[in-house]
């Protein structure tokens, strides 16, 4: 499967600082130092919508980690995964009566799209569960000779308590596990299973469903947290920097994928850090496709907003914050990228030296967006009301939001 086209980031003189950033698991900041290649998994789309603004602002957030990283002159690997088969798929397929297949290509084409718009840069691998199911089979064959998986008609379940740090990267008490678990695809009312909270590896056949050779597994396709461990094992190995998404993956997804990949190799952690991003609502609630109150990338991009007012909408509130989407955000963001282009626009203005040296504080702080939107916009009012002498100004404020925020000027 391929991505997006990657947008150049511009050259900045200097270099950044290394990133601390909020770490889920510890429940504190750490200051990340990735070797000379920084890796980074960030879980992808189920693709049976369109991509809806609580996306943008959860791929964002990774794209700023990208971004400061870049500035301290590391490469970075980036994975990310496509779930191309999943239940809420095959059941929007039935319903609208369509291919599954063709309506996963249909929603992960307009996903890339609107990740193009927006300037998001890309993995270096896009991986769909079904190209991954080669070799997500082994895995969870080993997983069954290592005692960690035993079946259940047929299907093919992961026991929890075989690992023994389970829990770490949530640490939610049993009640509050099983409450996420139902609500987030799990099936703790099993009966049969060992523990109520074991998730599902391999799915055997059903009728009516798309199935592939899973080997001794017998026919069937994979659990949602294994995909995700085979792509991410595969590509970036144990112990690799960041393990991202939304706070809706802290669990089941990530404590799951987790304890799997930690009795597989038998090391711990699985990612030095768990980093998550807030959820964004609308009319009250959380934006979700089981909610339909979804506001879509490519909706406002037909509407002629201009995907850098999109990006600084959602670059105006701190990645791991809730909150509101509403047409006064959007409206915000519009008017701050009309003074930004016209500061940016002039021949001449106030240094950009603190400027840059600002934003890179900020963002190395936790991804602290606003308070680099707000450095830019005390530069810009300055351009305004004093104007100033270094005609390189300009050039070095438009490169910096650029390559730092992935804002176009």
């Amino acid at each position: 499967m391929h991505a997006w086209p990657a947008s150049e980031v511009p050259a900045l003189p200097g270099q950044g600082r290394d990133l601390r950033i909020h770490d889920t698991a510890t429940g504190g900041s750490i200051t990340l130092d990735p070797g000379p290649v920084a890796r980074i998994y960030v879980c992808g789309i189920t693709p049976y919508d369109a991509t809806h603004i609580g996306h943008a602002a959860t791929y964002n957030a990774f794209d700023l980690v990208q971004r400061v990283w870049l500035d301290t002159k590391r490469q970075v690997h980036y994975v990310q995964n496509v779930t191309d088969v999943d239940d809420p798929l095959l059941e929007r397929a039935e319903r609208d009566g369509v291919d599954w297949a063709a309506l996963a290509e249909q929603e992960t084409q307009l996903f890339r799209e609107d990740m193009t718009a927006l300037r998001m840069l890309p993995p270096r691998q896009y991986i769909g569960a079904v190209e991954a199911i080669p070799g997500i089979v082994p895995l969870v064959e080993r997983l069954r000779d290592l005692g960690a998986a035993y079946e259940l008609e047929g299907d093919t379940y992961f026991s929890v308590e075989a690992d023994p740090h389970f829990g770490q990267v949530s640490h939610l008490d049993a009640a509050a596990m099983r409450l996420l678990s139902a609500e987030r695809g799990g099936d703790p009312d099993r009966p049969g299973k060992k523990n109520p909270l074991d998730p599902m590896l391999w799915s055997a056949a059903r009728e009516g469903e798309p199935s592939w050779d899973g080997g001794s597994l017998g026919r069937g396709r994979p659990g949602w947290h294994i995909e995700c461990v085979a792509i991410a094992l595969d590509h970036l190995g144990m112990g690799f920097d960041v393990q991202g998404g939304g706070s809706d993956l802290v669990f089941p997804h990530h404590e799951m994928g987790a304890s799997h990949a930690q009795v597989l190799t038998g090391e711990f952690p699985m990612a030095k850090a768990y980093v998550h991003a807030g959820m964004v609502a609308l009319h009250g609630e959380k934006m979700s496709k089981s909610k339909g109150n979804l506001v879509f990338v490519s909706r406002l991009r037909r509407d002629g907003v201009d995907p850098a007012a999109i990006r600084l909408a959602l670059l105006a509130h701190h990645y791991r914050a809730d909150w509101e989407w509403t047409d006064r955000v959007l409206q915000d963001a519009v008017t701050r990228l009309g003074h930004w282009r016209a500061a940016v626009s002039r021949p001449d203005g106030p240094s950009a030296e603190a400027l840059v040296d600002e934003i890179r504080e900020a963002l190395a702080n936790d991804l602290d967006a606003p308070a680099a939107l707000a450095a830019v916009d005390r530069w810009a009012v300055t351009q305004e009301q004093q104007g100033g002498t270094d005609a390189s100004a300009p050039g070095v404020v438009s490169r910096a939001v650029d390559a730092l925020l992935g804002v176009a000027l």
